[in-house]
């Protein structure tokens, strides 16, 4: 008569034994249909001849002394070089930076502050949202025309019926302060986007998080310092960055309302490479445009790098 000894109590059994890991299922390989490809080359074709093309030979030429035309010869960096001693590349450099960081902090405050009153318990405020986004659809260069017949007339006509002498003259023809006109028609048409943008930030909180501010006796001053701006501190990021890269390529606004005046006071780079370019600097300003591009690129790339990971939009 045989026996069966059982197995030890420490040792597994095979239902106890762990299952062998499964090999990893490979996903299959979308295809890609030629229709995608139909779409894309014909739009890849035209960036390439139109952009990318054009944009190699004004850097190659930019190492020459070309006028644009005719014989050129290689100069290497001497155009580069000479565009840190010019002092009208240097001021246009001043103008649009600092007219784009002015430009910026208003557009940024106003269309914050109109952005928390048109989300507000008000009457009307759909309608409201629809005006103030006129702008926004408008030309800037008719904008420039309209304001430049303000600024050189209406206002210098009120003033001197008024009697108030610094109103009587054109802000327009004074190198100190025309500047001022060109932020003031510039936030005027650049305010309405990034007003858009916070609307969706604030409609984006959830009630409640009011609801308990309240509960907990927070006035509105305390919900706005301390529940709104925290959380639309990416919708800010993202505005500040992107209006200050816009703001560097102002030209339309600038041309309608001064055309770069009172002399060069309020000449802004772009004005500065397309005057060279008609004026026979092609070389000069290409390696002007150059540089101007490195600095967009690097503007650009610190944006991404900043709004990464934010889910503000």
């Amino acid at each position: 008569m045989s026996t069966t000894t059982a197995p030890p109590a420490d040792t597994p059994t095979r239902a106890d034994s762990p299952a062998p890991a499964s090999a990893p299922t490979k996903r299959p390989k979308r295809k890609v249909e030629g229709i995608y490809y139909a779409f894309l080359l014909p739009s890849l074709i035209l960036f390439t001849l139109a952009i990318t093309v054009p944009a190699v030979i004004g850097i190659f030429f930019s190492f020459t002394n070309s006028i644009g035309f005719g014989d050129w010869e290689f100069i290497g960096l001497i155009n580069y070089v000479a565009m840190f001693s010019d002092p009208a590349i240097l001021s246009s450099y001043l103008f649009t930076f600092g007219f784009a960081a002015v430009t910026v902090v208003l557009v940024n405050a106003l269309a914050f502050l109109l952005a928390v009153g048109l989300t507000s318990r008000i009457k009307l405020k759909m309608g409201l949202r629809a005006v103030f986004v006129i702008p926004m659809v408008v030309s800037g260069i008719i904008i420039a025309y309209v304001f430049n017949f303000l600024f050189s007339n209406s206002l210098p006509a009120f003033g001197a019926a008024t009697g108030v002498g610094w109103l009587s003259e054109s802000i327009l023809a004074n190198p100190d302060l025309a500047w001022v006109a060109i932020v003031i028609v510039t936030a005027w048409q650049a305010i309405p986007g990034t007003l858009l943008i916070y609307i969706a930030g604030l409609l984006a909180i959830p009630g409640e998080v009011y609801e308990a501010a309240d509960i907990d006796g927070a006035g509105k001053r305390q919900q706005l310092f301390r529940i709104t701006l925290p959380l639309v501190l990416g919708y800010v990021v993202i505005n500040v960055l992107l209006g200050f890269k816009n703001f560097l390529n102002a030209y339309d606004i600038i041309v309608g309302l001064t055309n770069g005046g009172p002399g060069t006071a309020t000449r802004s780079i772009p004005m500065t490479i397309v005057t060279g370019f008609t004026g026979g600097d092609y070389a000069y300003q290409m390696a002007n445009a150059t540089m101007f591009f490195v600095i967009v690129v690097v503007i650009s790339l610190l944006q991404l790098r900043i709004t990464r990971g934010r889910n503000a939009i």
